[in-house]
C-alpha cells in the first residue's frame, strides 16, 4: 500500500514558551487507511493535524501529504485534502448550499459544478432537506455533518477531523460513525483525532496512541488492547501516602506492576480482583487504611494507563 501521509523527526515547539507539542514523530498513513491519533487533550494531536493541514508550521522534521511536502508547497497540500475542525465554523450568513458553493470555489470549482456536488453530498449525508435552510437551524451533529459535505467538495484525497463527536448527543455520534464507515469503504483516506476509546475501537484501521507529543504505541486497535499488561488494574486509595505498601505489592503472586501516586496504589494483576484481600492486608501491615478501590478491565484506556501513568480522558 502506497502512502497518504508520511513524517520524520517531525518536530513542533511553541515559543516563547518553548513547549514541546511534537516530539520527534515518525508517522505513515496508507492510502484508503482510516487512521486514528489518540490521546488526552494537550498531547499534540490537533498540533500534527495542524502541520499535516498547513496550518502551523514545523520546528523541524518533514511531513509530506498525498505526495507533496507540507512546508515547500502548502497550497498544493490544500488541494488534496479536506480539513473538519473540532468545532463547527460555517459562514451563518449563508444557506447550506451556499456554505458548500462558496467554499469549492476557493478550489477553483465551477458555481453549477459546485452546486451539483453539493446536493449529492447533501442527499448522502441525510440533509437534503436543510440545502436551503440558515445554518442556525441545524441542530450539532447537521452543522457536524455539513462540515464533512463542505470538507468533500473540492473532492480531497485526504479528509483530516479533529474531534469530529465532541459535544454531539450519543445518537449524533452513531449517526456519524456511520457516515465516516460509508466514506472509509469508498477508499477515502481518514485521519481521525479522538480521545474518545469507543470511537477509536470502532472505527480506525490502526492508531497512534501520543502523549506529550511522543508516540508511544502504533498498531490496530486488537493489537494494541492485546498489549495492556496484566488481566486487570487494580486502583487502590489508601488514607495516606501508598509508596509504603508498593514494594509489598508489587512482591504478591500475580501482580506484574505496582506503582504509587499520593495515596493511590496502581497494581497490575494477573488474579483481577482475587488480589484485592492481600493489597488491603498490605495496606493494614503498612500502617494504611483502604479508602476506595477501582478495578479495570484490559482496554485502550489500560494500556494507555499502562504508558503514561495517567487517564486518558
Amino acid at each position: 500500500m502506497s502512502a497518504a501521509i508520511e513524517t520524520r523527526s517531525l518536530r513542533k515547539v511553541y515559543s516563547p514558551s518553548n513547549v514541546v507539542a511534537i516530539d520527534s514523530l515518525d508517522l505513515t498513513v496508507g492510502d484508503g487507511e482510516f487512521f486514528g491519533l489518540l490521546g488526552p487533550n494537550g498531547a499534540g494531536k490537533t498540533t500534527t493535524v495542524g502541520i499535516l493541514t498547513t496550518r502551523v508550521r514545523p520546528t523541524a522534521g518533514e511531513a509530506v501529504v498525498a505526495g507533496t511536502n507540507v512546508a515547500t508547497a502548502p497550497a498544493a497540500v490544500r488541494r488534496r485534502i479536506g480539513v473538519v475542525p473540532q468545532r463547527p465554523n460555517p459562514d451563518r450568513g449563508l444557506t447550506v448550499i451556499e456554505n458548500l458553493v462558496f467554499h469549492a470555489s476557493y478550489f477553483g470549482v465551477p458555481r453549477a459544478e459546485a452546486a451539483r456536488r453539493g446536493g449529492q453530498l447533501l442527499e448522502r449525508l441525510g440533509i437534503a432537506d436543510k440545502r436551503d435552510a440558515k445554518v442556525d437551524a441545524l441542530s450539532g451533529g447537521q452543522q457536524q455533518r455539513l462540515m464533512i459535505a463542505r470538507a468533500l467538495t473540492h473532492e480531497p484525497r485526504v479528509l483530516f477531523l479533529d474531534e469530529p463527536t465532541v459535544g454531539l448527543d450519543p445518537q449524533a455520534r452513531l449517526g456519524l460513525w456511520e457516515i465516516l464507515r460509508e466514506l472509509h469503504k469508498q477508499g477515502r483516506t481518514i485521519v481521525m483525532t479522538t480521545h474518545y476509546m469507543e470511537e477509536a475501537e470502532q472505527l480506525c484501521d490502526r492508531l497512534a496512541i501520543i502523549d506529550q507529543g511522543k508516540l508511544l504505541a502504533l498498531d490496530t486497535p486488537a493489537q494494541l488492547k492485546a498489549q495492556a499488561p496484566g488481566e486487570t488494574i487494580v486502583d487502590v486509595t489508601f488514607d495516606a501516602d501508598a509508596s509504603v505498601v508498593a514494594g509489598a505489592a508489587g512482591a504478591l503472586d500475580g501482580v506484574s506492576k505496582a506503582a504509587a501516586r499520593g495515596p493511590m496504589l496502581q497494581v497490575f494483576s494477573r488474579r483481577g480482583g482475587e488480589i484485592i484481600p492481600a493489597l488491603i492486608a498490605a495496606g493494614e501491615a503498612n500502617g494504611r487504611a483502604v479508602r476506595d478501590i477501582h478495578l479495570s478491565r484490559p482496554s485502550l484506556e489500560t494500556l494507555f494507563i499502562s504508558l503514561t501513568g495517567r487517564k486518558l480522558s
